[in-house]
């Protein structure tokens, strides 16, 4: 019989840390890297020299350009993750066994992953309908799993063990990566006519290798805290009300409250971008003779790379010159990536881009939660509450950031100057940044 770990113990940690491991490769495969190129693949017509004839797709009767199309259901499935947080973290917190609410959305978006096999033109709807519940299964069980490490590992853990995590779900990601480029790249020494098969393998791979790792976790993980109060409207509800009260105090917070609007709309930019370069790749690149996929990849890496030695140099330069200040110049580097991205039409003019993507996409992350961490009210208990009205505020940013990609896509047919209106965010959030108190920032 199985002995139940105790609090802080190293196994326990490690197991709640490698669902991280589990988990990653959703994040990596399917929104960064294969399924943007595979559903390029699917929807852009080219003719002999490779140049562009169609990227209209027709869906429930609607012709609508493929870029807009994924960004409104990406965006329609972060709306209603945005909700369904409150209501989870609520729940989470009086639920007698909040395992299995990890688990179930694991296994929601792990077999959607496995369902995108089944991805095509005909049935557009059903690998549609996998896309969105993928990110739903990917986003809810973050709220069940996060909610476990105050459960886990004492205060003086949580920083060391929570790092651990984010390296194991780096490494792992990766490496179920490289393993898909190369079954996509060499499919020949698979015994594959073509591509398309290990290209569907490899969502295939992404659901497996999520479930499967995962089991380590569930294994140690304990049930949850068991509260004495029943389950009632109340309590589904105490997410919002805790929001509530977070926005009321918030009031009272100047610095605080002109940090999160700026953020929130810099944010919306930000997390866009990262959503749709690989989709910016596919269609505005003039790839020649080079393999678009293996160039759309190495440039994932790269940024993935980059993006930690850019975190670590971000970090030193907050030392220095503040945390508002960096946040300033770091936004000033996002508007001179749009423009030049606006102009960028070779393999080699969007490998530099995404290095510089990388450098100040890690900084901007980690400096941004930090900075608002820094700005709490100091003793405050209920931290818990504030870092989910910021959650829920980068989620309802992306909604607006993908909604007003996909709307300006649809109306010019470009990408590019999707790219270009993305810098007026920048610009409102470098005006707000500029408003806030700069004391001890």
């Amino acid at each position: 019989m199985k002995v139940a770990l105790q609090k802080g113990d190293k196994k326990l940690l490690n197991a709640w840390a490698f669902y991280d491991w589990a988990n990653s490769v959703y994040s990596l495969t399917i929104a960064s890297a294969v399924f943007p190129i595979f559903w390029g693949a699917l929807t852009i017509v080219r003719d002999t020299d490779n140049t562009i004839i169609s990227d209209t797709v027709s869906f429930m009767g609607i012709d609508f350009n493929n870029d807009s199309l994924i960004s409104y259901v990406t965006a329609s499935a972060f709306l209603v993750i945005s909700i369904l947080s409150p209501l989870l973290s609520g729940i989470a917190d009086y639920v007698g066994n909040k395992k299995n609410f990890l688990k179930f959305f694991c296994y929601l978006g792990a077999l959607s992953c496995i369902g995108l096999y089944w991805f095509s033109l005909e049935h557009l709807w059903f690998g549609l309908l996998c896309y969105f519940f993928g990110l739903i299964g990917f986003w809810g069980s973050l709220v069940f799993y996060n909610s476990y490490l105050p459960d886990i590992a004492f205060p003086e853990q949580q920083d060391a063990i929570s790092a651990k995590g984010f390296s194991m779900g780096y490494f792992g990601s990766v490496i179920l990566l490289i393993i898909n480029l190369v079954m996509i790249m060499k499919y020949d020494w698979f015994g594959f006519e073509d591509e398309g098969m290990p290209t569907r393998l490899s969502f295939v791979m992404v659901g497996v290798w999520w479930i499967g790792f995962s089991q380590y976790t569930y294994y140690y993980l304990p049930k949850g805290n068991k509260s004495e109060k029943k389950l009632t409207k109340d309590i589904v509800f105490n997410g919002f009300k805790e929001l509530k009260k977070i926005w009321d105090k918030m009031k009272q917070d100047i610095r605080l409250r002109r940090y999160l609007g700026a953020f929130f709309v810099y944010s919306m930019a930000v997390q866009t971008i990262m959503l749709i370069a690989t989709y910016f790749g596919i269609e505005e690149l003039d790839w020649a003779d080079q393999d678009p996929t293996t160039g759309l990849i190495i440039s994932i890496l790269l940024i993935q790379l980059v993006a930690i030695f850019g975190a670590f140099l971000t970090s030193k330069a907050s030392t220095k010159f503040g945390n508002i200040q960096t946040l300033i110049v770091i936004n000033i580097i996002w508007i001179g990536i749009c423009a030049y991205a606006y102009t960028v039409t070779t393999p080699l003019q969007f490998y530099i881009t995404a290095a510089v993507v990388g450098l100040v996409m890690g900084g901007v992350q980690s400096l941004s939660r930090s900075t608002y961490s820094k700005l709490l009210p100091e003793n405050e208990i209920d931290t818990a509450s504030y870092f989910s009205f910021y959650d829920v505020s980068e989620k309802i940013g992306i909604v607006i950031g993908m909604s007003s990609y996909g709307i300006i896509a649809q109306l010019t047919g470009s990408i590019r100057y999707s790219i270009l209106f993305l810098v007026l965010f920048f610009i409102i959030g470098l005006f707000l940044l500029s408003r806030i108190p700069k004391n001890n920032l």
